[in-house]
């Protein structure tokens, strides 16, 4: 791929101004929607990359009719800063790395992974679940950047959250599935929780915490619905016990860490610390 731009990589350290109404927002609903975080140039100018590199690394061949629903919800792949300098370079964008930290309210954050969540035109929905159901991680300091990689309206199935539902326990059991998708839907809805979707703008993104219920609708558009998303977690989080096959698996996002150690490993580096600005 060519250089990116001196604005582009600019722009991925520059401060973003985050307001103290999203920061009470996040610790309120488990999520929040913020305009501009990136120029929309600046998105752009990386999505070449990105998308590159999902299409080089995707093992995912099968034809959409042939899948479980999971796999018709999009193609994934994981740590695309590892195979990339320009995919790295947004990755461990400063400025991104910065708001987690200032909304899940720690002095700094460490890199947990990234990954890439292609769904293909025609992509089915992807399932109501919460992340950390896979995290083997001490605490719940830690939160999830969904950047879009193109204009996202509604037909394209953009990302939704049932608003609060990050301290609702039922479903926190559940990897995402059919079952996911039925038993959480009916909990969420039987307690009145609200489920709050909107299209994305370009620069647009997200972030929700990793106990927070959320899906997506199908992708009916023409176009992939291209994203790219980064995990964070507190710089002092600790590798916790596995509760499920799945934690066992995810501790290879953590090469070498131990149980109880922070996970200070070459794939966890710190991406922003407030002490060393």
């Amino acid at each position: 791929m060519s250089p990116t731009s001196e604005t582009a990589v600019t722009e991925l350290v520059r401060p973003y101004p985050l307001p103290r109404r999203a920061v009470d927002d996040f610790a309120r609903d488990g999520f929040v929607h913020l305009s501009a975080v990136l120029p929309a140039e600046t998105v752009a100018t990386y999505e070449p990359a990105v998308t590159s590199e999902v299409i080089r690394l995707n093992r995912q061949h099968r034809p959409l009719a042939e899948r479980d629903t999971y796999g018709k919800a999009f193609l994934q792949v994981g740590n695309l800063w590892e195979h990339s300098a320009q995919v790295k370079e947004l990755v461990f964008s400063r400025r991104l790395a910065s708001i987690a930290a200032g909304l899940l309210g720690v002095e700094s954050v460490r890199l947990y992974h990234d990954q890439a969540l292609y769904k293909e035109p025609s992509g089915g929905i992807t399932p109501w679940h919460a992340d950390q159901y896979y995290w083997p991680l001490s605490t719940d300091r830690v939160c999830t950047l969904w950047l879009p990689l193109q204009e996202t309206p509604m037909e394209m199935g953009p990302l939704a959250f049932a608003r609060g539902s990050h301290i609702f326990s039922l479903g926190r059991d559940l990897p995402i599935s059919d079952e996911s998708e039925a038993r959480i839907a009916q909990v969420l809805a039987e307690q009145d929780f609200e489920d709050v979707v909107e299209p994305f703008a370009l620069g647009d993104a997200s972030f929700h915490r990793g106990w927070t219920f959320h899906h997506a609708g199908p992708n009916s558009g023409s176009v992939p619905r291209r994203v790219m998303t980064v995990i964070y977690m507190d710089a002092d989080i600790r590798v916790a016990e596995p509760a499920n096959a799945h934690q066992v698996a995810d501790r290879g996002w953590m090469p070498g860490a131990e149980v109880g150690a922070i996970p200070d490993t070459p794939r966890n580096p710190v991406l922003f610390d407030s002490r060393s600005q």
